[in-house]
């Protein structure tokens, strides 16, 4: 029996769980409560994650690429250029299919206790929002969690370390990469936790809101799905076209990695391949070893979608009233923070999190997300396969370096 147990996955681990909290939850709704307290313990760890991973995560990403950029500064300035168009087009998309659809309303998670708020402005205004994403310490916006200070303090930290050279800038960075590596090992461990932090949140929630919950799940699920589609049909086939990209030839070119994407939900074990594959197909390796690499720093196009419909789903599910101007803001939060993230064991709950965090909405969110993360980042995976690979070839098209007419070769197709 025991060895069975072992060969059971993290996420079949969860999955399990969430049909048992349902279960407990529906089953024993008086007593479920009381298991918010493993919940609660669960999300407190994935708090104490926040800051040194986006801290590190960012000053590695702009100090750790400060060569690359000077060595290839056009073909990094357009890459660039492309990823934050292409990135806020999808959270744009995202943003408009939950508030169309609505996925959270009618879930009832507990508000946000306001005496555990970080601070903000008590009225959204344009300079408030200036004036609030600059810390007065670091070390103030760490203890409050105040991501979108963070970040700012870890982008001009970056750049600080990007200029600076010899031992200063090599210690530094190294400190910096060592930091991440502990970080990600430690996320690894507190992961080992989901499966009892999720079913205990299922629990209390199903018991707090009857079964109505998973119908908003499943909206949730569907509002995704719906979105990338749109995402992909409105946005990456334009730019192909206007590229000049074949697109179905593309598309059986990466088949077996985008597959590979899909079953896997990891865009690690899709890349090698998928590189292999655009050089065959034609696009300089020069432009694919370069644009790929930083495309999985700068252009989640899959993910930055799905935090865009996650975190207001949350909002939403809440009962939190999001004015148009806060979530303009909670965007450009998510842009920021969802940059070098790619490597990080579910990087999306991570930054999903600490935006929660930053705007005052409860965690628990998170926890009820999670369980159902599985069938989401398998399509959210997949957009930020294809997306890269295409940012790829439409670079090497600016570039004037990628074939008029594409044709895969027979080993590519």
């Amino acid at each position: 029996m025991l060895p069975f147990l072992r060969r059971i996955s993290l996420t079949h681990w969860i999955l399990i769980s969430m049909v048992l909290g349902v279960f407990v939850g529906w089953a024993f709704p008086t007593e479920s409560q009381h298991l918010k307290v493993i919940s609660n313990v669960f999300l407190k760890m994935i708090k104490c994650i926040l800051v040194p991973l986006v801290f590190g995560t960012l000053v590695v990403g702009i100090a750790g690429h400060g060569g690359d950029l000077k060595a290839v500064g056009r073909l990094a300035l357009r890459s660039i250029i492309y990823f934050e168009i292409v990135t806020t087009l999808a959270l744009l998309i995202g943003l408009l299919a939950v508030n169309f659809v609505k996925p959270g309303v009618g879930l009832k998670l507990p508000a946000r206790n306001s005496a555990e708020a970080p601070p903000a402005p008590a009225q959204v205004t344009f300079s408030g929002i200036i004036e609030h994403v600059v810390p007065r310490s670091f070390f103030e916006a760490a203890a409050a969690n105040d991501v979108l200070q963070v970040v700012f303090f870890a982008l001009m930290f970056g750049v600080a370390l990007a200029q600076a050279t010899g031992a200063a800038h090599q210690t530094m960075l190294h400190f910096c990469e060592a930091l991440t590596e502990v970080m990600f090992k430690f996320t690894g461990i507190v992961m080992k936790f989901a499966p009892l932090g999720i079913g205990a949140a299922m629990a209390y929630t199903v018991g707090h809101s009857g079964l109505g919950v998973l119908k908003s799940l499943g909206l949730l699920i569907l509002t995704l799905y719906a979105a990338l589609l749109v995402f992909c049909l409105l946005v990456l086939v334009p730019l192909a076209r206007w590229a000049r990209v074949p697109v179905f030839a593309f598309l059986r070119m990466l088949r077996e990695p985008i597959l590979l994407a899909f079953t896997t939900t990891s865009s690690d074990a899709a890349m090698p391949d998928a590189m292999k594959r655009l050089v065959a197909f034609g696009v300089p390796k020069r432009i694919v070893s370069f644009v790929m690499p930083l495309g999985y720093s700068f252009n989640l196009d899959g993910s930055t979608l799905y935090l865009a419909v996650a975190s207001v789903f949350v909002a939403q599910a809440a009962g939190v009233e999001m004015t148009v101007t806060k979530q303009v803001v909670m965007m450009l939060t998510l842009m920021l923070t969802s940059k070098g993230m790619a490597g990080i064991p579910r990087a999306s709950q991570v930054i999903l999190a600490g935006t929660l965090v930053t705007f005052g909405l409860p965690l628990e969110g998170v926890a009820l997300i999670m369980g159902v993360d599985e069938l989401m980042d398998m399509a959210r995976t997949t957009v930020n396969l294809v997306g890269n690979c295409l940012a790829t070839a439409v670079m090497a098209r600016v570039e004037g370096e990628f074939p008029p007419t594409s044709e895969p070769s027979p080993e590519a197709a």
